[in-house]
């Protein structure tokens, strides 16, 4: 089995188990739970392992380069409806990584991502072909069982900044096993 097939079979198994674990977590709530409906839990390694490994997927799936030297991890409160953050140690993660894939291969990469990534449960929520550094290559889509986002994107103007291709993560709002969820 060539590296390529072991990558997507290592992420494949990742993302069962991640998306397992979450139905568990998530399927135990009630939608009349309201604000206080138990939150999904994972601990911070695990959501970074899954974020990882997922840009690594969509850069594999569309033949892109990673700068490892690009990545941005970030640690987000989680803010409530009416501006509420818990103190519980609830947390989402936004991780993204750069390629320096030229513009004029974004298009095909969103198309290839917009063709593969809604037979793996993503549903596709916006969608762009790259047309200029006005209108650049833009692609998001949203795990369907466990509302985990992936984003990929033209970045930079190519004025300033030279034009990248953004590989992006974003996860719901999680709580640390072990951790008592705080009620409102």
């Amino acid at each position: 089995m060539n590296s390529l097939a072991r990558g997507s079979t290592a992420f494949g198994r990742t993302a069962i188990a991640v998306g397992a674990a979450l139905l568990l977590a998530v399927g135990c709530t009630s939608q009349d739970d309201g604000r206080n409906a138990p939150l999904p839990r994972m601990a911070k390694d695990d959501a970074l392992k899954w974020a990882k490994d997922s840009t690594a997927h969509m850069a594999e799936l569309t033949g892109a380069e990673l700068l490892p030297d690009t990545v941005k991890v970030n640690w987000e409160e989680c803010v409530g409806e009416n501006d509420e953050v818990a103190e519980d140690g609830r947390y989402s993660l936004f991780y993204y990584v750069y390629s320096p894939a030229p513009a004029t291969e974004h298009t095909r990469m969103v198309r290839k991502l917009r063709s593969e990534l809604p037979g793996e449960g993503y549903e596709v929520t916006s969608y762009r072909e790259f047309r200029s550094a006005y209108a650049s290559a833009v692609f998001r889509a949203r795990d369907k069982k466990n509302d985990y986002s992936v984003e990929a994107e033209t970045v930079g103007s190519g004025k300033s900044k030279p034009q990248r291709f953004s590989f992006a993560v974003r996860t719901p709002c999680l709580l640390p096993p072990g951790d008592k969820q705080q009620k409102f």
